[in-house]
């Protein structure tokens, strides 16, 4: 696993544009405003691109990776065809898949769950659509949260609603997998559950 995963704090900036059909974003350092990673969805076929400017983008497939800025793969989300829950596949720098996320039927405000490969449920996302906040929850224990407001240092970053910050909490593990499911799921959000 690439250990620029290990850290804790990750802005996210949306690439906005008028026309525009792939999903790309930076994920930068918060307080430094560095690359960290590039997120580009570079694999988008003709239709795909047509469908993504009509009522059913929610359903078009989609395959993102998140590379560093000198090109090393770090990880790959995948979803196919979609018609009515979102079943997306995660894989890490080597493509062996390290997970997926299962949208849950009649969520309101947006839930899915983060699985192993072996289907197991690691974390569960939970939020609410109305304030663009997320947790990542297993059990009782909060491993993560995703929101626009921040009050920290990159707080003077936050003038488009497209930008949003990922804090991984500290109890998370090194080099486990999940962190890279939880930063693989947050992309996710906006491309599953906000268009």
């Amino acid at each position: 696993m690439n250990p620029i995963a290990n850290r804790n704090l990750f802005f996210i900036k949306e690439h906005v544009g008028m026309f525009k059909a792939a999903n790309n974003y930076d994920i930068l350092d918060p307080e430094s405003q560095e690359m960290l990673m590039e997120c580009r969805e570079e694999k988008l076929g003709f239709f795909t691109k047509m469908l993504r400017f009509t009522d059913y983008k929610r359903m078009t497939p989609f395959e993102v990776e998140i590379k560093t800025p000198s090109g090393e793969k770090v990880v790959t989300i995948k979803r196919g065809v979609s018609i009515f829950l979102s079943n997306v596949e995660v894989f890490d720098d080597k493509d062996q898949l390290i997970g997926r996320f299962k949208q849950q039927f009649f969520s309101i405000g947006g839930k899915f769950n983060v699985l192993s490969p072996n289907d197991e449920i690691m974390c569960k996302l939970k939020g609410k659509w109305t304030s663009w906040d997320f947790k990542f929850m297993k059990e009782d224990t909060e491993l993560a949260h995703v929101s626009k407001k921040w009050a920290g240092l990159g707080k003077e970053l936050f003038t488009s609603a497209d930008n949003y910050m990922l804090s991984i909490d500290k109890s998370v593990p090194n080099d486990h997998p999940i962190r890279l499911l939880i930063l693989a799921a947050v992309m996710c959000i906006d491309m599953v559950l906000k268009e």
